[in-house]
Formats: C-alpha cells, sequence, structure tokens
C-alpha cells in the first residue's frame, strides 16, 4: 500500500480497506429452506443424531438403514468430522468408503472418533450404513460438531427433495443398496423402495387442496394467516376478479386493505383493483367447526401467485401461521418479516408450508455478512468508526444491517434452537457458553443501536450483561474464568484475551444503563487479571494463566497482550477520574505502555511472539498497540508523550508498508488460536491469514486514533 500514491494516507487507506471487506461480503439475507418433522434432528454440539434403534425396534441383525444428505463446499479443503458409533457404521463419502466401526468404537461410553475427509468443491454426498449389534444397539452421532465457528449444514440430496434441509434414510433393507450414491439423483435410482421422512406428491404440494384441518385439526374457533404474493400480468387492464370456495369464515386482505370477507362456506369472488400490479395477498380464517381454510379456483391465468418469499425445497404458493386463539388478534404484517415467532393457541409457531410437517427455517450461508462472533465484533467497530471519519452513510448502514439481521432474530434462534435441537442461524448467540459468544459483538451491538434503534438490540444487551454478571464461571476472588473450554485442554484456564470479551461490553452497557456497576466491574476485572497474568520483569502479559495447575504459561503472545491493551484504552476514556480504581489502572495501562514500546520491532511492527524477533510481523497486536498508545498521547494518559508518537507514525508506516497491499488485503494476521506453555506453539503452529477478521477492524481503529492523534497534536502545535 505505501508504495502507492496516498499509500500512507490514513482515510485513503481506510477507504480501499472497508470498501474491499464490503465488496467481498454483500449484505445478502438468510436462505430458507423446509425442514420435515424427522427423527433424524441436531444436537447442541450440531451434529445430527441417528437413533436408528428407536425409530426401528424391530430391525434384526443382517438388516442395514441408510442415511443420506450432501453439503456443498466453496473451495477444497480438509475437514474433520466427528462420528460417535451406537453399532456398527460405515461411512461413504461420495461413494467411495471412508470408514467402518471396529467393535471397541462401537462401545458404550466410546469417545467420539475424529475423520479427516477431503471435500471437494461443490457437492459433497455423504451416506451412513448403520447395522445392528449383538445387543440391539444401532446408530449414530455425525456432524461438524463445532456449533463456535461456522457450523454445517446438511441438506436433502436427492432431486424429489432438491433445496430442503436433512437427512433421508431408508426402513431396515435386507440386502445392500445397489448403488451408494455420490451425485444427486432420483431416489428410485439407490435401489431402496422408498426413503424417510415421508413427502407428499410433488403435485398435491404445488396445487393445495386449501383445508386448513389438515395442517391444524378441526378446533372451532381457531384462526390462522395465509400468505402468498401476487403479481398480476402486466397487459391486463383494468381490476382483475380472484375467484375461490371457502370452508369457513375468511377474511382476505389485498396489500394492507380488506377486499373480501365471509361469514361461512361458499364461493366467493373479489377484485383486485389497486394501481398496484403485485404485493402481498392474507388471508385470515377462522375454523367454523366443520371445515375451515380456502382455494382459489377457476382461470388465473392473469394473475401469478408465489410464495412471499423464496422457500428451497418448496413447490407451493402458500405460508401458514397458526392456529391461534379464538380470541387473538392477528396483524399479518407482525410476521412478515421471518424474524418474528408467534404466540399461537399450541404454544410459540412460525411459518409452514401447506405439507403437514413441513416447516420453513432461515439458514445464514454467507461466510461472514449476519454472523455473531467475537472477531467479527472488533471487524464491524472498526467498520463503524470508519463510516463516521469518513462521512460514509452507506458503510454505516452496512454495519447497522449486519447488527440488526442477528439482534431481530435473537428471539427467533433461541425458539428454533429449542424446537430444532441448533439453531439455523445465530448459532453463538443463541446458546452463549462463554464471553467469546457474547462480549465483542455485543459491545458492538450497543454501539450501533445508538445509531438507529435495532430490533432486538436491548434484549440481546440486557441477555448478555446478564450472563456475564451472573452465569459465567468466576474463581474465588470473582475473576472471570474458563472452567470448560471448547475443547478439554482450555478447561480451568484463565485468558487475557477475556479482558476484550468482557471489559469494553461492560463499560458499554454502563453507559446504556447507567448502571456504574458495570464499569466497577471491569475495572475490577482488570486488576484481576493483572494478579494472575502480569508479568513485572517484562511489563507485559502472560497469554494463560492455568487455573488447575495454579501458575501462568509465562508465553509471550501479541496479540494476547492486545486484547488487555485495548481493554485498558476503552475503560480509561469512561473511567470518571476520581474512581477508586482509576489510578491503578492508569498506572497498569502506562506499565504495560512501557513495557510494549521496548518490544516494537524494527519495521515498525511487533512480532507474533513479543520477545521473539525472529517470530513473525503481526498485524492484530501491531494495530492494538498502535490504537493503545494514539489514545494515550490524546488524552495525556502518557508522563512521556513523544517516544509513543514517534512509535505510532512507525507502525502506522509498517503496516502501510509491509501487511495491507493496495487493493486493501490484510496479511500477517495470527488465526485463532489455543494456548501453550511454549512460545514455540505461537511462533511455528500458529501461523497467519489471509484478511482474518481478527485484525481488519483493529487496523481500522488504529488509523483513526492514530489520524485523531496527529490532528490534535496539529492544534496543539
Amino acid at each position: 500500500m505505501a508504495a502507492q500514491t496516498n499509500g500512507t494516507n490514513i482515510p485513503h487507506v481506510l477507504t480501499v480497506m472497508a470498501q474491499r471487506y464490503i465488496g467481498e461480503h454483500p449484505p445478502h439475507g438468510p436462505v430458507y429452506r423446509v425442514t420435515r418433522s424427522s427423527e433424524i434432528r441436531k444436537l447442541e454440539n450440531h451434529t445430527y443424531s441417528f437413533p436408528i434403534a428407536r425409530i426401528f425396534p424391530e430391525m434384526r441383525t443382517g438388516q442395514q438403514v441408510y442415511a443420506w444428505a450432501k453439503l456443498w463446499i466453496d473451495e477444497p479443503q480438509e475437514f474433520i468430522f466427528l462420528l460417535r458409533c451406537l453399532g456398527p457404521v460405515r461411512l461413504y463419502h461420495n461413494g467411495e468408503q471412508r470408514f467402518g466401526s471396529a467393535p471397541e468404537e462401537e462401545a458404550e461410553g466410546a469417545s467420539p472418533l475424529k475423520l479427516k475427509i477431503g471435500l471437494v468443491r461443490g457437492w459433497n454426498h455423504f451416506v451412513l450404513a448403520f447395522g445392528r449389534s449383538a445387543d440391539g444397539c444401532c446408530g449414530a452421532e455425525f456432524g461438524s460438531g463445532n456449533r463456535k465457528n461456522k457450523p454445517y449444514t446438511f441438506l436433502a440430496p436427492s432431486l424429489e427433495r432438491e433445496g430442503e434441509e436433512g437427512w433421508i434414510y431408508t426402513t431396515p433393507l435386507e440386502s445392500p443398496l445397489t448403488q451408494i450414491p455420490a451425485v444427486t439423483v432420483r431416489e428410485e435410482v439407490t435401489g431402496a423402495a422408498s426413503w424417510l421422512p415421508k413427502r407428499a406428491d410433488s403435485r398435491d404440494n404445488g396445487n393445495w387442496t386449501g383445508h386448513l384441518e389438515q395442517l391444524y385439526g378441526l378446533y372451532p374457533g381457531s384462526k390462522a394467516i395465509s400468505w402468498t404474493s401476487v403479481r398480476v400480468d402486466p397487459a391486463m387492464t383494468g381490476p382483475v376478479t380472484v375467484a375461490g370456495v371457502t370452508y369457513g369464515p375468511v377474511t382476505f386482505m389485498w396489500n394492507g386493505h380488506k377486499v373480501y370477507e365471509a361469514a361461512g362456506a361458499g364461493s366467493f369472488s373479489f377484485n383486485l383493483e389497486s394501481c398496484r400490479r403485485s404485493g402481498s395477498l392474507v388471508a385470515y380464517s377462522t375454523c367454523s367447526g366443520e371445515g375451515w381454510g380456502f382455494q382459489l379456483i377457476g382461470d388465473l391465468k392473469s394473475v401469478v401467485l408465489n410464495t412471499p418469499i423464496k422457500v428451497h425445497g418448496y413447490a407451493g404458493k402458500w405460508l401458514h401461521l397458526g392456529p391461534f386463539a379464538a380470541d387473538a388478534e392477528l396483524r399479518a404484517d407482525d410476521y412478515m418479516k421471518m424474524d418474528t415467532v408467534a404466540v399461537g393457541s399450541t404454544g410459540e409457531v412460525f411459518w409452514t408450508t401447506n405439507e403437514p410437517g413441513t416447516y420453513v427455517r432461515p439458514f445464514l450461508e454467507n461466510e461472514l455478512f449476519g454472523r455473531w462472533n467475537y472477531p467479527l465484533g472488533v471487524t464491524l467497530f472498526g467498520l463503524l468508526e470508519t463510516s463516521r471519519l469518513l462521512a460514509r452513510s452507506d458503510m454505516t448502514d452496512y454495519v447497522t444491517r449486519h447488527v440488526e439481521f442477528a439482534t431481530s432474530t435473537y428471539a427467533y434462534s433461541l425458539w428454533d434452537r429449542k424446537y430444532f435441537g441448533a439453531a439455523g442461524l445465530n448459532n453463538q448467540l443463541s446458546h452463549i457458553d462463554s464471553l467469546d459468544d457474547c462480549g465483542s459483538f455485543g459491545a458492538l451491538a450497543i454501539l450501533a443501536n445508538r445509531l438507529r434503534q435495532l430490533k432486538g438490540a436491548r434484549e440481546v444487551s440486557d441477555d448478555i450483561a446478564h450472563y456475564i454478571m451472573s452465569v459465567q464461571d468466576r474463581l474465588e476472588d470473582g475473576a472471570l474464568y474458563r472452567r470448560i473450554g471448547v475443547s478439554p485442554s482450555m478447561h480451568n484456564t484463565m485468558w487475557c484475551d477475556d479482558m476484550y470479551m468482557s471489559v469494553p461490553f461492560l463499560c458499554r452497557y454502563s453507559e446504556l444503563s447507567g448502571d456504574l456497576r458495570y464499569v466497577e466491574e471491569a475495572s475490577r476485572q482488570l486488576l484481576l487479571y493483572k494478579k494472575y497474568l502480569y508479568m513485572p520483569e517484562l511489563q507485559i502479559m502472560s497469554h494463560v494463566y492455568d487455573v488447575s495447575s495454579g501458575k501462568p504459561s509465562l508465553t509471550t503472545w501479541g496479540r494476547g497482550n492486545g486484547w488487555v491493551f485495548f481493554s485498558l484504552s476503552v475503560l480509561l476514556q469512561v473511567l470518571p477520574k476520581g474512581h477508586s480504581s482509576y489510578k491503578d489502572i492508569l498506572r497498569f495501562y502506562r506499565e504495560l505502555a512501557e513495557g510494549y514500546l521496548r518490544l516494537q520491532g524494527k519495521n515498525g511492527l511487533w512480532h507474533q511472539v513479543l520477545t521473539d524477533p525472529e517470530s513473525y510481523e503481526e498485524a492484530s497486536c501491531t494495530s492494538m498497540f498502535i490504537y493503545g498508545f494514539a489514545l494515550g498521547v490524546r488524552h495525556g494518559w502518557l508522563q512521556e508523550p513523544q517516544a509513543f508518537t514517534a512509535a505510532v507514525m512507525s507502525g502506522w508506516n509498517g503496516l502501510c508498508t509491509r501487511v495491507i497491499d493496495k487493493h486493501g488485503n490484510l496479511y500477517g494476521v495470527c488465526k485463532g488460536s489455543s494456548w501453550s506453555y511454549s512460545n514455540a506453539y505461537y511462533k511455528h503452529e500458529l501461523g497467519w491469514n489471509l484478511n482474518d477478521t481478527h485484525g481488519i477492524g483493529i487496523v481500522l481503529l488504529a488509523g483513526i486514533e492514530a489520524h485523531a492523534m496527529m490532528n490534535s497534536l496539529r492544534i496543539k502545535s
């Protein structure tokens, strides 16, 4: 970047980086798919459960059951899947057997197996073959088993079910399949008599008979909403007539205006006279005790009906919501954004298709846009502040749309997880069990909500505050720690990363709620972490404190230190100077600043292992030190600011010279880490990724604060 005209000019660099990110991650919404009622469902860790012994209790030894699904992969990769065998299991990938279980792998209590499979670009077909053991056990758990990152959702693999979510499976077979499917084919080609779960004939699915008792039963007074999209042939002039038959009381609304109301069963017709030639047609139906629902009949050549949103795996025209109690006041508009669960007469309900047992579900299939995780929290914070500096409302809108997608679907994702085992979106927000899951993005959500009110943002913030203050595990002295980690090696550890996962949120939530308890808790946590992780001889932080052994790792990982320094800088901006902890927090900040200043590399960058100049130059920790130094110069936190001013400028030039290219790509950002007692792990095993979201946002923030620092110095001079 530095080789270009204006290559170190901060607004120019920020513009190029922000536009690259937004251009590569367009704001696509979720993909809606049909999910069928099935005994095969996701578990909380996003593996699928195959309880074959329960589904087919009469299955005999020697018979086999097959399950089949497919997975789309954008780029070839090796991926580790989890498999727990509950009986004899064989696994096929694209027609080739990749695994066959041994008796000890089928034993009760056996640990899940990790299977590395080379996934190809495009469709990857998986088939599981289940046998029955001598003691009657049969089944498995299989899947990506990683809800923290992007968990894989398998799709129905056959031509008949194109677009549906989930696995299909056979009844017990006496003979093996004639063909292990390796591509998308019709189900009959495989040699199985039928595949489950059963599906209606596609012609019936597309030509709904209109009787709502097929979906909800016959309960007098019950209500339901039906919704379709109408497009009138542009060649038509004048009003267009819609006719049909009702099976009970019904009211039709065209683009929010009542066009017909029937008190009971009979024929009907009404005109679509609006100047709008397309829009929503909504029917509010009531069960009369003898029937309910409706059917459009007659010549509809001039009117085209379609589902109001695209639902993969569904050929019908109408979506349905219900049943509701007789006294319910219904407004279809409340549910048309597809992000709200309704309270029905039988519990919470969401949209379904015409076919009983088929549900409409949103799945977030974007790589980044709309996702909720902690690296994106800092990435979008950087974009938000960049939009402010550049006065770019389009960038602001991009960030708030991303955040609101997650917050507006929060309540739905909790219901989706409860109903289907694991949510198809908000996989971390809907299942918070660590600071990683909530604090970083939660702090961003509070800031974004200040710009415009985002649906669900306050509810999300309140739940996160409750989690940090009352649920997250703590040591006896109140220090936050990880009793249970993502893997056993992370159990009973304290990571300096968790200061960023908690402190900025607590500061923002204190401002939101007006409750100083939260900023006081942020101060307390930083000082507690200093007690466990600070290395006074180096004036920097150890990455991890091992609670089990009662000692710090003494590893000097750059980004872990950066998280602490970033968090101190956030806290000092909001902590009242008269607060009892202010002097201790400021002293901690100054000690770390001196330690980091001594370790800046010859090119202006800091290293992956701060104390090892032979380790690679790392962009994210460099940016966090620039950020913290620049704030310190501007706010007067540093007693001798000249050296830190020079470090900021040297660091920014180093970023533009060595890790940001002319297209705005960012190099040298350490990937997500585990931990170790050895610096060699961080140096040799923990490499860097191109455009890793752990670094993009903080580079933007570093530029913004460096720019503000220089402006402040110009004003003073």
